[in-house]
């Protein structure tokens, strides 16, 4: 049976990349167009693993993987951060919140793909 991967950014063209490398990759996708879109799919499924941008409008993915470490069919689910963002302060703030790795957009898809081989839940 296919893992599911949950893709949470604003960007469709984004959600589109990340979700042909995942699905050519075996994946099951779920996607979430920003982090209230996305809490509000978390619904009790089964989640392997969540993908999410960190700068989104409504809620942006820091505030989106604290709202996931809070709901208990999710606290364990590994979250990778995948954003522009490349700060150092930004990188700890996510790991704070529970994010497993980060990576920097423009992304190799079979960068992502390993980090995602790595995390994902059984």
């Amino acid at each position: 049976m296919p893992k599911t991967i949950m893709i949470v950014d604003d960007s469709e063209s984004v959600r589109l990349v990340v979700g042909m490398a995942l699905k050519s990759a075996g994946y099951d996708v779920i996607e979430g167009r920003d982090g209230q879109d996305a809490v509000a799919r978390l619904t009790g499924q089964k989640v392997h693993l969540i993908i999410s941008d960190v700068n989104m409008p409504r809620m942006d993915g820091i505030s989106f993987v604290k709202a996931v470490k809070q709901m208990p069919a999710y606290k364990f689910t590994p979250v990778i951060m995948l954003t522009t963002e490349s700060q150092e302060a930004r990188k700890r703030e996510g790991q704070a919140a529970g994010a497993r790795a980060w990576v920097v957009k423009p992304f190799q898809p079979e960068q992502l793909l390993g980090a995602v081989k790595k995390l994902c839940l059984p």
